[in-house]
């Protein structure tokens, strides 16, 4: 009896160092949740960081989206409109996986309630959208928010409380992928690329022959769509804006040529 007492008494320390081992983890896993966010978080906003090619399309296949990819192309934004939420989440879960084994981000357009489900990297809203504090509350501490800003006004805006991460800014040329509304031209582009102290993509009408005048105009990023979604070559045509940004003149003459 004596024997049996002593091997409970020694178990017993045992059985409550392991529960509180086990507290501890629990505790200790909580706790590592806002450091997990705050890593991945970093990780995204180096790549947006380095990224200088982004390319908004639709469900495109993958034959393009690859050579797009290997191009140059650093942020791909799934734009559609008019497609159901299962064909997003599934066309976005497709874009992930794609954008993800190339190191680039991957972005939702205006659908901020799907980015989790799609394993996006982030959200693009509009000026007609919700505002940056809402969009971020639903995808999270951990992922980008971008906004679209179309004039000087909308550029100083950007940088108030509730910044995004990054902005859009244009259009810089008119373009069909926007009916109605004017081009900003040039100067909103040199305003926002000398006080915008968040990373900046000029958008609109910018392709191989009108690059070079936005590089000189102070971007270092750009947008595109048509460029590359109509190009018979978007691998080709991607490396030859991504050199145009890097600052490669030769490249930049190329593309104006």
């Amino acid at each position: 009896m004596l024997a049996r007492r002593v091997r409970l008494e020694l178990a017993a320390p045992l059985r409550r160092s392991s529960s509180e081992h086990v507290m501890s983890c629990q505790t200790c896993s909580v706790e590592l949740a806002p450091e997990r966010a705050q890593r991945h978080r970093l990780q995204r906003a180096g790549r947006l960081q380095s990224a200088r090619l982004y390319l908004i399309c639709g469900g495109q296949d993958d034959r393009f989206l690859e050579a797009s990819l290997r191009g140059g192309v650093g942020i791909v934004q799934l734009r559609l409109k008019h497609a159901s939420d299962q064909e997003v989440v599934s066309t976005s879960r497709r874009f992930a996986r794609m954008c993800a084994a190339h190191g680039a981000l991957f972005l939702l357009n205006d659908r901020p309630d799907l980015v989790a489900e799609g394993e996006a990297d982030g959200v693009h809203v509009g000026q007609d959208d919700m505002p940056i504090g809402q969009a971020r509350a639903l995808v999270g501490p951990e992922r980008l928010v971008g906004l679209s800003t179309h004039s000087k006004a909308q550029v100083d805006a950007a940088g108030a409380t509730e910044a995004p991460d990054y902005i859009g800014v244009g259009p810089v040329y008119e373009t069909p992928t926007k009916p109605g509304r004017a081009a900003i031209g040039l100067e909103v582009v040199t305003y926002a690329a000398e006080r915008s102290a968040i990373p900046l993509f000029a958008i609109g009408g910018i392709d191989q022959r009108t690059v070079g005048g936005v590089v000189a105009a102070g971007a270092r990023r750009v947008a595109v769509v048509r460029a590359l979604v109509d190009a018979a070559d978007p691998e080709q045509v991607a490396r030859r804006l991504r050199e145009a940004l890097d600052g490669n003149r030769e490249a930049v003459g190329t593309a104006q040529s």
